[in-house]
């Protein structure tokens, strides 16, 4: 199974954008299936279901930091590779799919009872959403 597939197996199971995401990465800095999807939780749905930054995204976001992330103050070369990594991300993902806010990229708050219900009844979770997963998936395998 492909990551990409993988990701979408675990966004169709219930897991947030964001999960799917970092969970089909972390394993290759050895974090555990599990530590990775209760760290990820938080970003799903626009981080807390805020519909602010696409949860695809910033599950992106943590692979990068897994991968180049500082782990000593003085490491300045670290924190400047996970930082031109996500700059890219950020600059690739948005002109991939229009933008980075969760709310823009759907077209609805789903912060909203109304946004929510809008979400659902054009699906957009098992389209867009599926998509943007794909997408962040696909330009991490090619970042890192």
């Amino acid at each position: 199974m492909s990551r990409t597939e993988e990701a979408l197996a675990l966004f169709r199971a219930g897991f947030s954008c964001s999960q799917a995401v970092f969970a089909v990465f972390a394993g290759d800095a050895g974090l555990d299936r599990e530590t990775a999807l209760r760290l990820s939780q938080p970003f799903g749905g626009g981080i807390a279901g805020g519909g602010d930054w696409c949860g695809a995204l910033t599950g992106a976001f943590l692979t990068a930091g897994l991968k180049h992330g500082r782990t000593r103050p003085e490491d300045l070369a670290a924190k400047e590779k996970t930082y031109a990594v996500v700059r890219e991300l950020t600059a690739r993902f948005a002109a991939g799919h229009g933008g980075v806010k969760c709310r823009d990229l759907l077209g609805c708050d789903i912060s909203t009872p109304e946004g929510r219900r809008q979400a659902d009844e054009q699906k957009l979770h098992q389209t867009r959403c599926e998509a943007l997963i794909a997408g962040a998936v696909a330009l991490l395998e090619e970042l890192l």
